[in-house]
């Protein structure tokens, strides 16, 4: 005789129903990591633009830098500033320039000695 569905147990009458709540879950959980992942890419490709605007930025005040360095290390734009204020500087007369000259260097030659490359006297190989 079949058994009566009064008699079955709680478990065996509500397993497809926590079956399809279980499947609900796992699907709506993964949908809403989705949108999560999808919102981070977002933030993530937002902050690599605003890096690299900035980098963009910050390479062109460092050009410009270059550029007012080396303006104001030229010859021409010192003897202005010496100029307008009025520190007397003037270019080296000739009798002013130390010229020195650089000594050529000599090796030493040591005699009776063989050609190594840690030269020791020949009393010390001999001990």
């Amino acid at each position: 005789m079949a058994k009566n569905k009064k008699n079955q147990a709680a478990a065996i009458r509500f397993g497809p129903a926590l079956a399809a709540f279980f499947a609900c879950f796992v699907i709506a959980g993964a949908a809403v990591g989705y949108v999560w992942q999808k919102g981070q890419i977002y933030e993530l490709g937002k902050q690599i633009r605003d890096k690299e605007i900035r980098l963009v930025q910050l390479q062109k005040d460092d050009d410009q830098r270059v550029k007012d360095l080396a303006e104001l290390r030229s010859p021409v734009k010192l003897d202005e500033r010496a100029k307008e204020l009025n520190l007397g500087l003037s270019p080296a007369q000739p009798m002013q320039v130390v010229r020195l000259s650089e000594p050529a260097i000599s090796m030493p030659v040591i005699k009776n000695m063989t050609r190594q490359f840690a030269a020791r006297p020949i009393d010390a190989m001999s001990q």
